[in-house]
């Protein structure tokens, strides 16, 4: 097996682990809300303090990794991801501002897993590969989100919601063991890589150079860092206002039973699990073909926002389980097909400052948790209808779009 698969492989039990973490509270909430007798506006704090947390590790994680190398930064961002995981039991009853700083907590360790693994990949995975690699690691979102959503109400009614953090966040450090073995920030610190395997990444990877200071003036004043940080910003909208809402919506918006929530709270992201590694694929299949790479980048981005937004707006219009549900496995299907646009983009502009880059634009993807999850309590406190809060998702991502197709570029904007 390449070595380069075995990084890859590990990362994505990275990402896996990163989502079962943050996704298990969507399910938990329900009876930790009923047991401590929390509102919509209360909830919606609890599930967007994570977020304040995750905004601020963001270029941290990315420029440290580009400098110092992906490998501890990853490994020791999990680490303390766990840690604040494995506490959250006793800091929900220890108060509710406990509760928001140990999630707080939890959100600064898992700000550098994105900027951290692009800048792995800036290294380690060769430009006819790229966009493949990236699809099936971010696999790891819905795998790890459908896991938990699955898993998450068996622990709570065998063992109760605490048990849940405490089993998650243990799988951390048995990952960490098997990271801090088989992994290096670049193929040349590898001790195990074949020669042939070296000389091949290191001919086609976007680099294969540690960053010296970023560029910030250049960045900050970057057009087309822009359209990929406003793609970045409204794709995370909605992914970050359903990871948080859409248990309670179909539990209370749908009349689901609390047992069953979980499996029908899964399918949308088996739907994405499938379709974003066909956007990779399709990526780079057009790629293969000729097509200049802006084209594919705008193509692949117009027919995954485009699609999404269109199916968002449909939604409110049916009432029935399986038709809502059935709608929303559409949208995250046309959503995946944006692989092959501003997720890789990144490489494209600035390769030596990937991990900066994504850092970047993963602090404007933030906001959305902060904002969006907290604004849909709001909104839900304020009309009592789920309507509304499609109709701005909508909105949001057509805008994320049209910026995009506007402004994007794959010329590298920075040496």
């Amino acid at each position: 097996m390449p070595t380069r698969l075995k990084v890859i492989g590990l990362t994505i039990l990275a990402v896996f682990i990163c989502y079962i973490d943050r996704v298990n509270i969507s399910i938990t909430i329900i009876p930790m809300a009923q047991e401590m007798g929390w509102d919509y506006e209360r909830t919606g704090l609890i599930l967007t303090s994570f977020y304040f947390g995750y905004i601020f590790t963001q270029i941290l994680g990315g420029s440290l990794s580009d400098k110092f190398g992906a490998k501890l930064v990853l490994g020791y961002g999990l680490i303390i991801w766990s840690i604040f995981t494995i506490l959250t039991p006793l800091a929900t009853y220890a108060g509710f501002y406990i509760l928001v700083l140990a999630r707080i907590g939890m959100g600064l360790g898992e700000g550098i897993t994105f900027p951290g693994w692009h800048s792995l990949y800036a290294r380690w995975v060769p430009l006819n590969e790229r966009a493949r690699a990236v699809a099936v690691t971010n696999s790891g979102i819905p795998i790890g989100t459908a896991f938990a959503l699955i898993v998450t109400p068996i622990i709570v009614i065998k063992l109760g919601w605490e048990w849940s953090f405490y089993i998650f966040g243990a799988v951390g450090f048995v990952w960490y063991f098997f990271w801090n073995r088989m992994v290096s920030s670049t193929p040349r610190d590898h001790p195990d890589i074949s020669e042939e395997e070296l000389k091949f990444i290191e001919s086609n990877a976007p680099t294969s150079e540690t960053s010296d200071r970023p560029p910030w003036k250049r960045l900050i004043s970057n057009t087309p860092l822009w359209a990929i940080g406003v793609a970045h910003l409204c794709s995370n909208y909605s992914l970050f206002v359903f990871l948080s809402w859409l248990p309670l919506f179909i539990s209370e918006g749908l009349g689901v039973d609390f047992k069953s929530v979980g499996l029908v709270a899964m399918l949308p992201h088996v739907s994405s699990l499938i379709f974003m590694n066909v956007g990779g694929y399709f990526g780079d299949f057009l790629l293969r073909k000729g097509l200049k790479l802006i084209t594919v980048r705008k193509l692949c981005n117009t027919i995954g926002f485009g699609g999404a937004g269109v199916c968002l707006l449909f939604i409110p219009s049916f009432e029935t389980v399986s038709v809502v549900i059935a709608i929303m496995c559409l949208g995250n299907a046309f959503s995946g097909m944006a692989a092959g646009g501003f997720i890789v983009n990144h490489a494209d502009i600035g390769p030596k400052y990937t991990g900066t880059l994504m850092g970047m634009t993963n602090m404007l993807g933030a906001i959305p948790g902060i904002v969006g999850v907290y604004l849909t309590g709001l909104i839900l406190n304020a009309t009592g209808s789920w309507d509304a809060v499609f109709y701005v998702t909508a909105g949001v991502t057509f805008f994320g779009g049209l910026f995009y197709l506007l402004f994007a570029s794959a010329e590298k904007q920075f040496d």
